[in-house]
């Protein structure tokens, strides 16, 4: 039992680094959404704290309460122990989603969010 153990540890040490849960980047500074064929395209620019963040996306929060297109700016942070750069760096991502009759896009990071309205 206990030498499946040992043999099982050095496997969950190097497969860390991709269950690492996406967090949201620290700060949004552009928006632009646009609307075309039933569907919602969004670019968004931000920052990130530290270097090694990776895979930035954008990720939409269910919400039926308003016309708003809620998304949140997701990345995956590095490994803790990972030596990386400290100062903000530039992240973008875009991404299309279904038009589900939204008039505005919300976009939410740790230090801010923006709202925009969808360019048609």
């Amino acid at each position: 039992m206990y030498m499946k153990i040992l043999l099982a540890a050095p496997l969950l040490l190097c497969a860390s680094p991709a269950l690492a849960a996406d967090k949201r980047v620290y700060k949004i500074d552009s928006l632009i959404a646009t609307q075309k064929d039933g569907r919602v395209a969004v670019q968004v620019n931000g920052a990130v704290q530290t270097g090694g963040w990776k895979n930035p996306r954008l990720h939409v929060i269910p919400d039926d309460r308003n016309r708003t297109l809620t998304i949140e700016f997701l990345a995956t942070p590095p490994p803790p122990g990972m030596v990386v750069i400290d100062a903000l760096l530039p992240v973008t991502a875009s991404a299309e989603f279904k038009s589900q009759d939204s008039g505005s896009v919300r976009v939410i990071a740790v230090a801010n969010e923006m709202t925009t309205q969808i360019l048609k």
